[in-house]
């Protein structure tokens, strides 16, 4: 899936009603199954941009496409549609259901769809097992560490076979050995999957291992050369 990205606008009105600028005139472009990584101090819109990029926010200015589709033309219904079918999320703090085993947060996003639970289910436990997870499937998040967690995380976000993944910070709560193994679990489903993989770090480390790395400045995006 093809992202393009032309002259994005995104503003928002503060508490006394002054708007504030956020994303400043964006030009971005992600080919299908690439890589890619966003850097960027806190506060300087890599969040917003995701989320635009996602449709979980809606754009002043600006047109974006992925794979021809006009986005910013869908419906709320069609946005909620792509959203289920097209994108997976990865959030640093997981967004597990604390009730619910590991296998069944992955199952959710299927059986949401009317999806046949006996097929769910084997999807959620080969999707786990690709995660290193086949002896937690039964565990609930207060069970898992840190990085199970997020893994549990990365597998749902999977289960739709997205074409696109986007993850804002999915090793920001993590330390640097986890993070490494969450990182090398994403790319190598991002190989074999050819799903594109944008991902915001503030890790100079783990943004070196994706094929393109831009930095968010001043609410615009640049492309920085590759070593």
């Amino acid at each position: 899936m093809q992202s393009q990205v032309s002259n994005l606008h995104k503003s928002y009105l503060d508490g006394e009603g002054r708007r504030l600028h956020i994303l400043r005139g964006i030009n971005f472009e992600a080919e299908s199954g690439s890589s890619v990584a966003i850097l960027g101090a806190s506060g300087t819109g890599k969040s917003t941009f995701l989320h635009t990029l996602g449709t979980l926010e809606s754009i002043d200015e600006g047109t974006l496409y992925l794979d021809g589709s006009d986005l910013t033309s869908l419906s709320r219904d069609q946005a909620a549609q792509f959203r289920n079918e097209e994108v997976g999320f990865i959030f640093q703090f997981h967004q597990l259901l604390q009730d619910f085993s590991a296998l069944e947060n992955v199952m959710i996003p299927q059986l949401i769809k009317g999806n046949n639970s006996g097929v769910v289910r084997k999807n959620a436990l080969e999707l786990l097992d690709r995660v290193g997870l086949a002896d937690r499937t039964g565990h609930k998040p207060s069970q898992l560490s840190g990085g199970e967690q997020q893994r549990v995380a990365i597998a749902r976000a999977l289960v739709n076979r997205p074409r696109i993944v986007l993850a804002d910070e999915p090793t920001g709560n993590l330390d640097e050995d986890t993070s490494a193994q969450v990182m090398d679990v994403l790319l190598r489903l991002n190989r074999e999957n050819e799903t594109t993989f944008i991902m915001i770090t503030h890790n100079t480390s783990l943004a070196s291992a994706m094929q393109f790395q831009h930095r968010m400045e001043n609410g615009q995006l640049h492309l920085l050369p590759n070593d």
